[in-house]
């Protein structure tokens, strides 16, 4: 992970799940909103939308993995030589370490979408779990290094620990919406922190080096990581626009006899849950 590569890809993978839970939550909450029977809404479509999520979890981590390891320079599998008497790319081995628990959070999703026994909070105990494990290995990541370095590690500690938290606040309060989406906006903010760190410590060709020791660039980062934050909840909130329309529009596709015959069904729901 040491270079702007290293860095764009995990970036990438948090972002892209990110956006990609955001979705799930939002239609979730909608088909349950509106009550439909559809298939669109229906629990078998979420079980099998959460195996091939995991199965996506498990490749990504792995791809993250073998990355760490098999780069020019990398550790190779290698944990010491004893030949030279030292560790071999501790930082690769700490890399390789936060994917690993990533991926056991896409082997929780299958295990607890193929077999009934496992409680279905267990997938958010291992997500805040492998959150804790990666704000735990950053923590200890950047001894030695200049100010700046230490500083927007930091910073992505602070929005890990948080980020955890709320994963297990999740696992003990389930099916609210508000939280889960809380959670994501500091999963996306986690993948854009990581592209920042990237352009800070490793800019791209062309682009000019930062001053890790300049007490200005620490000043603008703070307030950089709150416009991140900002267009985290941008995002989410084009994509709930965005499903809420959709469905409200599959709705109005129905004959009216249909829609009248939803609304029934809404109705006694309604006085069911009432009672």
């Amino acid at each position: 992970m040491g270079s702007f590569k290293g860095h764009a890809l995990p970036g990438t993978f948090f972002y892209v799940t990110g956006i990609w839970w955001t979705l799930k939550a939002v239609l979730k909450y909608a088909c349950k909103r509106h009550k439909r029977t559809s298939y669109l809404g229906s629990k078998a479509l979420f079980h099998r939308v959460d195996i091939v999520e995991g199965i996506i979890l498990v490749c990504m981590a792995l791809t993250g993995m073998l990355g760490e390891q098999f780069i020019t320079g990398g550790p190779y599998l290698s944990l010491y030589d004893y030949k030279k008497g030292q560790w071999v790319q501790l930082l690769g081995w700490h890399h390789t370490t936060m994917y690993f628990f990533f991926g056991l959070v896409g082997v929780a999703d299958i295990l607890c979408s193929t077999i009934s026994s496992i409680p279905a909070s267990l997938s958010k105990l291992t997500l805040s779990n492998a959150l804790l494990v990666e704000a735990f290995i950053f923590y200890n990541h950047t001894h030695g290094r200049e100010i700046l370095d230490i500083f927007v590690h930091q910073l992505l500690v602070l929005v890990i620990i948080v980020t955890g938290l709320l994963a297990f606040l999740e696992f003990l309060i389930r099916h609210n919406v508000i939280l889960e989406l809380l959670r994501i906006s500091f999963i996306l903010l986690q993948g854009s922190w990581f592209w920042q760190i990237g352009f800070v410590l490793y800019p791209p060709s062309g682009g000019p080096a930062w001053d890790l020791t300049d007490h200005e660039n620490i000043m603008f980062l703070t307030i950089c990581l709150c416009w991140h934050y900002a267009f985290s909840f941008i995002i989410i909130g084009i994509i709930y626009a965005f499903v809420i329309w959709l469905v409200k529009s599959r709705l109005n596709s129905f004959c009216p006899s249909e829609v009248g015959l939803l609304k029934n069904v809404e109705r006694e729901q309604e006085s069911e849950e009432e009672m």
